[in-house]
């Protein structure tokens, strides 16, 4: 019989991928269901156990500053996992034994719920975990196809992202409803069972995966030419100055030892970080949601349909929203734009969002002087602020990764990603530090109340007119032929 060509032959999934889709599932659910009750549950069991409302703006700054200071952790990381991953021990290495880390993590928090200091640990521990694996997991999917079964790829990633969603909805309806009847060391000890079985379907397919090796370090790196030109930047200055001359350009300099392509995606990540400059102020506002919002959520009405919801579980509407707005903005809202005559660019995109942002948060602002007038306001109006945040992270959260794989050639690519979600932890560090100097009485001690969403309005305000002023100068440079 005559062999049938390769493009005739019916593209096969890989025999990894659904230990890749179960181990993502899980780890999700355990990592949203920590975040869903971790506000909630350090005021009550920690910071005001007695309830006492003089201390409690104090209890809420001091829950905020340690859930921020988690989220910073989970976000930072993903740039060291993926260089070791890179450079040293491949992905399978880091995400199965960092897993375990994470296992070990979550065995710590469930059984530190009356020791804050160990559950910090715990908690630092998993960020630490999350973070180290996040960059690898997905990349992970894509070492899986070959040409054979390229075509296959977006359909796997489509369920990557639905086991994504489905273990945040997942868990911020059910692991409230635990940690209400059965108290928090139940509702953390659920997401450590999760953990460990996320691990042990990852390690079950160990013989199935394709794994890519490590590179080593690689000379040509990012920080590597980014410090040579610094070097030669400063001597190019000082000849200038002092002796008037003005010989080759830096980067004329730099290409004497390092590869054009080196160096055009080093530019390249400069251009695309002048963007992402924009994009920590949005994440310390956008990831209040999960924290400050689930707060002012307990002095909120939460009468549903009839139906009274847990605090904790009104962020669901968060991916739901996000879920529901997806294709709205894709197939719907962008080509009626389009019709008018006005080109949807990347740049107006993350502009649009962060005026939503914005206005999400001017919502939750009045919602929260309602609230310290005495008065007890409809859970209504902080869904509607879920409904407009949601929006804003379609056109920023989203458009910035685009952008970011559209403007970075192919080598830089895995880069600005990490850079990206870097962005997201340093948002995190900025509200983590306002609230310490709240519990702590300084500087920002007087924005409690409605004062403090009005601080951070303030603050992205000011970030968006800067962003309409130079926007329009910005660089670009795309790689997608």
């Amino acid at each position: 019989m005559p062999e049938i060509p390769n493009e005739q032959k019916k593209a096969k999934m890989p025999k990894s991928v659904p230990f890749i889709i179960g181990n993502e599932a899980a780890e999700r659910f355990s990592f949203y269901a920590i975040r869903a009750i971790m506000p909630t549950f350090l005021v009550a069991q920690f910071f005001n156990p007695a309830h006492n409302p003089a201390l409690q703006s104090i209890a809420e700054a001091r829950a905020n500053e340690l859930s921020h200071l988690f989220v910073f952790f989970a976000y930072f990381m993903p740039l060291v996992g993926g260089i070791v991953a890179d450079w040293f021990f491949g992905k399978y290495k880091v995400i199965l034994y960092v897993s375990i880390l994470y296992a070990i993590g979550n065995l710590v928090l469930s059984l530190s719920t009356h020791d804050l200091s160990l559950f910090s640990t715990g908690l630092i521990v998993i960020a630490i975990a999350a973070g180290g694996i996040k960059s690898c997991v997905s990349a992970n999917v894509g070492d899986q196809f070959d040409k054979s079964n390229l075509e296959l790829m977006s359909k796997v990633y489509g369920w990557f992202y639905f086991s994504i969603n489905s273990g945040s909805v997942l868990s911020t309806l059910l692991i409230p409803i635990i940690y209400k009847k059965y108290g928090p060391e139940l509702a953390f000890g659920i997401p450590g069972i999760l953990m460990c079985l996320a691990t042990l379907i990852f390690w079950l397919g160990r013989h199935r995966y394709v794994k890519v090796p490590p590179t080593g370090v690689k000379k040509e790196n990012f920080m590597r030419i980014s410090l040579y030109a610094l070097k030669k930047a400063f001597l190019y200055a000082w000849k200038k100055v002092f002796f008037n001359r003005q010989d080759k350009t830096v980067w004329e300099t730099v290409a004497e030892k390092y590869s054009p392509e080196a160096i055009d995606g080093v530019q390249a990540v400069y251009r695309i970080l002048a963007v992402f400059a924009f994009t920590p102020i949005f994440w310390a506002l956008w990831d209040q949601n999960l924290s400050e919002w689930v707060l002012q959520a307990t002095k909120l009405d939460l009468h549903i349909f009839g139906y009274e919801f847990l605090p904790e579980q009104i962020q669901t509407f968060n991916p739901l929203f996000l879920i529901s707005l997806i294709p709205v903005f894709t197939y719907g809202l962008f080509p009626l734009i389009e019709k008018t005559g006005i080109k949807v660019t990347p740049l107006r995109k993350i502009g649009a969002g962060l005026f939503l942002t914005i206005l999400s948060f001017i919502i939750i602002a009045f919602l929260q002087e309602k609230i310290d007038q005495g008065g007890r306001p409809t859970v209504w109006w902080q869904i509607l602020a879920y409904f407009i945040l949601a929006g804003a992270e379609v056109l920023v959260s989203i458009t910035c990764l685009e952008y970011a794989y559209t403007q970075s050639p192919k080598s830089m690519k895995s880069t600005m990603t990490a850079l990206y979600l870097l962005g997201i932890s340093l948002g995190n560090i900025f509200t983590s530090l306002v609230n310490n100097s709240i519990a702590n009485n300084g500087f920002f001690a007087r924005y409690t109340g409605a004062s403090y969403f009005w601080l951070f309005i303030s603050i992205l305000s000011g970030f968006f007119l800067l962003y309409l002023l130079v926007a329009k100068r910005l660089p670009e440079k795309s790689y997608v032929e």
